[in-house]
């Protein structure tokens, strides 16, 4: 892992506000190019296991970092992790990995992103239908890759900023497909962008020509539950630090694979953090 930046305060206060941010480069072109690559090559795949279509012609698959390696980088990813521990706290783990693909259809065949399926939506939606919105918090960050070029048409996903303060969904007005206040952050090719689980979000219009790439992953508190299907052999891939292992899952034992205390496997992420914050500003 290269060398991360202690996360500037003027974006922390600018996700508080309004329940996203775009870091600015912190995609490599070299990690984004492999990633692109592995992306097309699953999904020409015949691969089943893992895979997420549905009837608007997404395609993709969830838990693309246990599917090839290309991936691994994105998991702490040190342009992207000090901010993630700022927001949450280092007791977090990778809930989702998410590969999606995105086809530009003509208006007349879209079945979503349209008046009657307009597609805005807040994550982790079950957390809501329990505690209601009012009593639901920051639990997860998603941090959006997107591995085919920016555009206007390019149907990257839209945010409400400030959504997530609201005790109640966003109002789409009759006949459109957007509320008020809806917008496409303007990213270049190896910006990412973050967004908490109670942002209103939805898919752009992908009237580019091609196909959208996307991989989304999402970081939470370790006491929630992982989205993607267990894969314990990626604990097993060589080359892996500890804090990685410990994004990736790794749990709560001693060396001898006993049971030690409820959080303990926070440490790794602890310690790096205690030390990132403790040393002198780049």
């Amino acid at each position: 892992m290269t060398a991360p930046l202690v996360p500037d305060p003027e974006q922390v206060a600018a996700f508080d506000r309004d329940g996203l941010l775009i870091l600015r480069g912190a995609l490599t072109p070299a990690v984004r190019a492999r990633a692109a690559e592995a992306a097309v090559r699953l999904l020409a795949s015949d691969r089943a296991a893992g895979r997420d279509r549905s009837a608007d012609g997404k395609d993709g698959f969830r838990g693309v970092v246990a599917l090839d390696d290309a991936f691994l980088p994105l998991v702490a990813n040190p342009a992207v992790l000090p901010t993630l521990v700022a927001l949450l706290s280092p007791n977090i783990h990778l809930l989702s990995s998410n590969l999606i693909s995105m086809p530009s259809l003509p208006d007349e065949q879209r079945t979503i992103r349209v008046p009657s399926r307009h597609g805005w939506h807040r994550d982790m939606s079950s957390t809501v239908a329990d505690l209601g919105a009012r009593h639901t918090p920051r639990l997860a960050i998603k941090v959006a890759y997107f591995l085919t070029g920016p555009g206007p048409d390019a149907g990257f996903t839209m945010f409400v900023p400030g959504s997530h303060t609201r005790t109640g969904p966003v109002t789409v007005p009759q006949g459109d497909i957007d509320p008020p206040g809806a917008i496409t952050p303007g990213t270049g090719p190896d910006d990412v962008i973050l967004f908490e689980n109670r942002t209103w979000h939805a898919g752009g219009l992908n009237r580019s020509g091609h196909q959208r790439l996307a991989v989304m992953m999402q970081y939470g508190f370790r006491w929630l539950n992982t989205v993607d299907d267990p894969a314990p052999a990626l604990l097993h891939r060589p080359g892996l630090d500890d804090v990685e292992r410990q994004l990736l899952g790794a749990r709560d034992r001693h060396p001898d694979s006993s049971v030690a205390r409820e959080g303990s496997g926070a440490r790794p992420l602890t310690d790096w953090w205690a030390h990132l914050t403790a040393a002198p500003a780049r």
